[in-house]
């Protein structure tokens, strides 16, 4: 195995100039030797422990740029990632926009911010039990083979109503990507598919057998499905698997349509975290022996960006999710506004206090059978809402209590249109009360809703700020805030700034006059507002004036911000609901004591209407993998395939595949199946990961499947040899040892060399000898207890800028007061060439 790099921040004084931008992480103290370095031409992260196998994808960044998505390794310490794209700054893993490599940063004590009061109870609890007994069983069929190389297992577990007559209302759960084998108390059991001989596959598809039960009792037939074998591999997928969860979940309806007590006419999915984003791309794909009635997705991902709009959802978004951090579950919501008719209820449920694990006890420690863990962790700090005990904070129980009563409460108004519990999904502000202590939130669009405000460009007179923009001046938040990023301002993988995409911001009196006049009729107006976390009695009121110009006062509200910490994502919008006498509106005038965001304002009426069948277009983008070319320059064609009738129009982004940056965006109306020309120039230098990304998000009247593809560029040019004129180079302590070093042709991406130590003739250079910073950036160990450099990990390297075929090798010493005879470092960085230096003895 070839060595090549190590080192976090070597890089700040070989490489300037960064673009893009990125959530800023949660404060950290950082990790002394950062664990980076280059094997076999990948760049790799070696954690220093185990890092739980989670939902969110585990991404690279230098500096504040999105490097890729690392491929996690069976030991679950390691992630590697091909063709580092751009320069590498002060490189960091993160995860759903929370540090990986780094551990939380003792803050200041903070004072637990109060508990949110406790809403009136609803007038339905779906929470209690029904009057069926229940029967659990278990079914483990041939396994189905899908996009991977190993078949995935076809099992699950059944509850089913003990003497229910007729077919019943089917519920079928999906679990998200969680460690997938197990043996015993052993932690450091590798994790891939199938499980290694002498493990046993984690029993995830048995976690939500409280929700089951509560459901059979209240005479739905259930299936909780497994999904092993996609954890197992879907990091091999461009999309994070979700297509694949959605062909077994549809297998498994398959299965299920020659079960004589289901009734496939009220199909309702549930998916937790990845499970979630493929119960959605389920519901995708209309299917005559079924009808997909709603979705309950728990902490779910997103990374399309594509739900589905004429399908009903309810997302219960975690306030202490540790792994899905970001909370990107939110755009099931806001990516929904304007796309279709705007019938399909879709709610947040935002439940104080839940974190990302426990709504599945075989992910819960003290119920799982395997190994399992809480996943919001504060280091060695107390997090005042977040950590066990906090007050905010619920325990296993009560949020899987509270977790089954939320389910019920969808599967009761999607399944069988039950109206009487909307208002514990739609933003009325009430309680479930089987929910017991949980402080649940919510708001909603679609349903009886029709719109009045939606912030953008048009809307003239109010400050209307950009979500996603690295421009401060325009952003809603600070751009460098970690909050810019997540929650309602969650990015589209490296897409900023992202047009669209905006909000009313409110720092006193403002006026936002409306493109054109709306009649209002419905009696009630309905604004989802954002005010900042910890905040509380913040006044705010609308006036709406009319066309005729009367200025008619709606009302004042009081409104308190969520609890949260630099750990949780809490800039949440709140509904807000006022009443409104019919008028025609041309402006709504807003008052806020203190800073406050409005995402949109609706007219807003009871009940819910038909959805109809979803009948929209389906939009896929194509992958292409060309050779590059040594001269010129050649056109492709990346295919966008358009399945179902329809217009509607789409935006694409083009993203470099080298820089992560965004290149182009445009808007296209598009009504069938097309091709994107993307260019590829040739030449003869050596360079990995060219390409373009090109990716698509649906504006109005689209369903986008498969949201990214693009052109891949195989390098066909021969890889540089690399020389020094020096290989023998002699300082005093304290002084830099450095070699020139060259590469036989320039290189077209960034280029890293590393060389390792091996022992040298005579006397060796001591991980103390050298400057213990720089040690630590290439070893990832603490310099003492001393020992020789060949006896550590240590991996000095070279960095070549692309363009260029020069790069300097150091190695930094210091002094000290001991007597010491010239002691010596040989550096291999090829079996040609091996680099001596060697620091004067005193």
């Amino acid at each position: 195995m070839r060595r090549l790099l190590t080192a976090a921040a070597v890089a700040v004084t070989l490489v300037v100039g960064v673009a893009g931008s990125a959530v800023a992480a949660p404060p950290t103290a950082a990790d002394p030797g950062g664990g980076w370095s280059v094997v076999d031409g990948k760049l790799t992260w070696k954690a220093p422990s185990r890092v739980p196998m989670g939902d969110a994808a585990v991404e690279f960044w230098s500096r504040n740029r999105l490097l890729g998505k690392a491929k996690p390794h069976p030991d679950g310490r390691t992630f590697t990632l091909s063709s580092p794209a751009g320069p590498l700054n002060e490189l960091s893993v993160r995860a759903a926009g929370k540090r990986l490599d780094a551990v939380p940063q003792r803050a200041s004590r903070m004072a637990a911010p109060p508990v949110p009061a406790q809403q009136p109870a609803a007038a339905v609890d779906p929470g209690v039990p029904g009057p069926y007994r229940t029967a659990t069983s278990e079914y483990d069929l041939a396994p189905v083979k899908l996009e991977y190389e190993a078949p995935v297992e076809t099992r699950a577990v059944v509850v089913a109503p003990v003497g229910a007559t007729g077919k019943r209302p089917l519920a079928l759960f999906l679990h998200g990507r969680h460690s997938i084998c197990y043996q015993g108390d052993n932690e450091d059991v590798p994790q891939e598919w199938p499980c290694p001989e002498g493990t046993s596959p984690i029993p995830s598809y048995r976690g939500y057998l409280q929700a089951q039960e509560l459901l059979a009792s209240q005479g739905y037939m259930t299936v909780s499905i497994s999904a092993n074998g996609i954890n197992g591999q879907d990091w091999a997928s461009e999309d994070g698997g979700a297509q694949a969860r959605a062909e077994l979940v549809r297998h498994h309806l398959a299965l299920l349509a020659k079960d004589r007590r289901a009734d496939l006419s009220k199909v309702y999915l549930v998916g937790h975290s990845r499970g979630g984003e493929g119960v959605s791309r389920a519901a995708m794909a209309v299917d005559p022996r079924w009808t997909i009635r709603g979705l309950l997705l728990i902490g779910p991902t997103l990374f399309g960006h594509n739900p589905v709009p004429d399908v009903p959802s309810a997302t219960i978004l975690p306030g202490c999710d540790g792994d899905v951090f970001d909370l990107q579950g939110q755009m099931y919501v806001d990516e929904t506004r304007g796309v279709s008719r705007g019938k399909a209820v879709h709610s947040a449920i935002y439940m104080v206090g839940a974190n990302h694990n426990f709504f599945n006890t075989e992910w819960t420690p003290g119920q799982a059978v395997a190994p399992a863990w809480d996943d919001f962790s504060s280091g060695d700090a107390t997090d005042p809402v977040c950590s066990p005990g906090a007050p905010t904070r619920l325990t296993a129980a009560q949020q899987q209590k509270a977790g089954a009563t939320y389910i019920a409460a969808a599967a009761r108004l999607f399944a069988r249109d039950d109206d009487r519990v909307l208002p514990l999904l739609d933003g009325t502000g009430v309680r479930a009360p089987s929910a017991g202590p949980a402080r649940v939130l919510t708001h909603a669009l679609g349903g009886n809703r029709s719109p009045v405000l939606i912030p953008g460009p048009a809307v003239k007179g109010a400050r209307i700020c950009e979500q996603i923009t690295d421009v401060a001046a325009r952003s809603c938040l600070d751009p460098d805030d970690q909050n810019s990023r997540i929650g309602h301002f969650t990015t589209f993988g490296p897409v900023v700034p992202e047009p669209g995409r905006y909000a009313v911001d409110l720092t006193g009196p403002s006026r936002a006059v409306l493109p054109r006049p709306v009649r209002v009729d419905s009696g009630t107006l309905a604004l989802r507002v954002i005010v900042p976390p910890n905040t509380s009695g913040t006044s705010f009121g609308v006036t709406a004036v009319a066309a005729d110009g009367r200025r008619v006062r709606l009302g004042d509200v009081q409104l308190n911000g969520l609890p949260g910490t630099p750990l949780t994502t809490s800039y949440w919008a709140q509904e807000v609901r006022l009443p409104i006498p019919r008028l025609t509106v041309k402006a709504l005038e807003f008052r806020a004591s203190a800073r406050a965001f409005v995402l949109d304002a609706w007219a807003y009426g009871k009940g819910t209407p038909p959805t109809g069948t979803p009948n929209l277009p389906q939009l896929d983008i194509g992958n292409l993998t060309v050779a590059e070319g040594d001269s010129g320059s050649k056109t492709y064609q990346v295919p966008v395939a358009v399945s179902g009738r329809g217009k509607g129009q789409v935006r694409f982004f083009l993203v470099d595949g080298i820089t992560y940056e965004l290149t182009k965006t445009w808007l296209v109306t598009v009504d069938r199946s097309l091709t994107v020309p993307l260019t590829v120039e040739g030449d003869e230098l050596y360079g990995e990961g060219e390409g373009q990304i090109l990716l698509a998000k649906a504006e109005r009247g689209f369903q986008i499947r498969d949201y990214v593809g693009g052109v891949t560029v195989e390098n066909d040019d021969p890889e540089p040899t690399v020389s020094a004129a020096v290989t023998s180079v002699r300082k005093a302590e304290g002084e830099t040892l450095t070699w020139e070093l060259r590469l036989s042709a320039p290189v077209e991406s960034p280029y890293l060399i590393g060389a390792a130590p091996e022992p040298p003739d005579g006397a060796e250079l001591s991980s103390t000898d050298v400057d213990p910073v720089w040690f630590q950036d290439v070893a990832w160990e603490e310099p003492e207890p001393s020992r020789p450099l060949s006896q550590t990990a240590a991996l000095p390297w070279a960095y070549f800028e692309p363009g260029t075929a020069t790069g300097s090798l150091v190695v930094p010493t210091i002094t000290d007061t001991l007597s010491e005879p010239d002691e010596s470092v040989e550096l291999h960085v090829t079996p040609d060439l091996v680099l001596t230096g060697t620091v004067s003895g005193s």
